[in-house]
């Protein structure tokens, strides 16, 4: 029976056949004959072909070396469901832009799957493949939003509302689609976001009966859009500092904790915990707990589900990873760094309650300790001070500005300063990393792929680690972590960056 997969195939066919094909790249038939027997053309042969159908007329895209089905990776083919727990600035710009970038009226800018490449094999191979030609990912026509929020607002009124993108350039065009995403009523507790009040609420009697709530939630939205698969998203506001108690270490104590109403079993624990049943993959763009617990840790490898977290990574924190590694590679001392941001979003205002700021400040104070290792090098870091300060400035909406200071010291002792003036729209920075996890989660499920997802940590300001290593913060360790899993993926080599080979006869 013919394989109508064989992406090979299906592009000799269009040169002609492999008799054809042979001819024109002035190969024997034999190398085509391969390609067609296992299915796919090596990634080296990509731009050639690519090049030959150009000049012969030929219509043949990147994506169209990408089977649907690789041996070990299930079919990207299909509707995925994004369930995003959180309808404010952050996923109604998301929302927004995905429906431009459909429509041909916007561009995925920020956006690894969509804008970036991937070396594969030596420099001299000259392979660098778009990632969204590489490997399977869903197709953004495929993508059917859904959310739940305390606020009823719809996707529209929520955009119109954060003020992150122009209501008549941006939003009026595509008013009608975006007033379809109406949210679902949320699991919500103001004990844990002080500064927010919603009336589009589920009322429940304990935290086991919300969680059910939210599971009949999810059949329903599944069945309602024909979808295929889905992924949950934490785009909801930081909840109040919770630690690690005895509730959240095995699935006894945790089931014990929701019938009791815990308070150590926040609003975000009560929706990871309704997608793993799921089998959904869920990331937390929050610093809260949430999926970062060993029983849920645990589960999310027992059921074969990916997780990754938390805090997404987009101002601030963004330029630490860099400038620290910086710091570090040319040995130059620190003796403080000075942070300050100001915001006036919902976010802005949330974090204005203490309760709910120490859950932020724990996440982005780990960042440099981490990076310069203090215990390494003690002539250079064992004295640094690090002071993180958030205030609330409703007049910015959400364009935020942060200011860093950074006192420094060099060569016998000479002390420099390093100051930096970043304004930025945060919603504008985090859309794109969320529309990256959505696809690499999905991704990671259709692999085989459970558990802790560290790979990610290129997208997030604390990232979810294995217990028995430290994080990774580095920004440029992690996209050569991320794209070795997607090298790996595919069954290309790993990139080491020695090159030897250039100069050695």
């Amino acid at each position: 029976m013919e394989n109508n997969n064989n992406r090979a195939k299906q592009i000799v066919d269009r040169f002609g056949g492999q008799s054809s094909l042979a001819g024109m790249l002035g190969k024997r038939q034999s190398t085509v004959q391969h390609w067609v027997r296992i299915g796919r053309i090596p990634a080296q042969w990509h731009k050639p072909l690519l090049e030959l159908a150009h000049e012969k007329g030929i219509g043949l895209e990147a994506k169209d070396f990408v089977p649907s089905e690789i041996p070990g990776i299930e079919s990207s083919d299909g509707k995925l469901g994004v369930l995003l727990v959180g309808l404010g600035a952050v996923s109604s710009t998301l929302i927004a832009g995905v429906e431009h970038i459909r429509r041909g009226t916007g561009k995925p800018i920020g956006s690894l799957t969509q804008m970036a490449t991937i070396r594969l094999g030596k420099r001299s191979e000259n392979r660098t493949p778009l990632i969204r030609d590489f490997v399977p990912l869903s197709e953004l026509d495929n993508l059917v939003f859904g959310a739940w929020d305390p606020i009823p607002d719809n996707a529209y009124e929520a955009a119109c509302k954060s003020g992150v993108l122009d209501k008549h350039e941006d939003l009026d065009p595509i008013s009608d689609f975006l007033k379809s995403i109406e949210p679902m009523a949320a699991v919500f507790n103001s004990e844990y976001v002080k500064r927010l009040q919603g009336s589009n609420v589920k009322t429940s009697s304990n935290h086991l009966e919300a969680v059910e709530m939210i599971r009949e939630d999810i059949r329903q939205f599944k069945i309602k859009n024909g979808c295929d698969r889905l992924v949950m998203i934490w785009c909801a506001s930081t909840e109040k500092f919770i630690k690690e108690t005895e509730a959240h270490l095995d699935l006894e104590n945790f089931l014990g904790a929701l019938k009791d109403n815990d308070e150590n079993i926040s609003p975000s624990m009560v929706y990871a915990y309704a997608a793993l049943l799921e089998k959904i993959p869920f990331a937390n763009g929050a610093p809260n707990l949430t999926v970062d617990i060993p029983v849920l840790d645990k589960m999310a490898r027992d059921e074969g589900v990916p997780i990754c977290g938390k805090d997404f990574k987009t101002g601030q924190t963004l330029v630490k990873t860099v400038i620290g590694p910086m710091l570090k590679a040319r040995m130059l001392g620190m003796e403080g760094w000075f942070s300050t941001n100001i915001l006036g979003n919902r976010d802005g205002e949330v974090l204005d309650q203490p309760e709910n700021f120490k859950t932020k400040e724990e996440s982005k104070l780990g960042v440099l300790e981490y990076i310069l290792q203090p215990d390494v090098y003690p002539d250079l870091y064992s004295d640094a001070y690090h002071k993180v300060r958030i205030n609330y400035y409703p007049p910015r909406g959400d364009d935020k500005e942060g200011w860093d200071n950074i006192d420094l010291f060099g060569w016998l002792g000479r002390r420099m300063q390093l100051k930096i003036n970043f304004l930025c729209s945060d919603s504008i920075l985090a859309a794109p990393l969320v529309l990256d996890l959505i696809l690499f989660l999905d991704l990671a499920k259709r692999s085989g792929m459970s558990g802790i997802q560290e790979w990610l940590s290129f997208y997030f300001k604390s990232p979810q680690h294995s217990p028995s290593i430290y994080p990774e913060h580095d920004l440029f360790i992690q996209q050569t972590k991320l794209k070795n899993t997607l090298r790996w993926l595919m069954g290309e080599d790993q990139i080491t960056h020695l090159g030897m080979e250039y100069y050695q006869e």
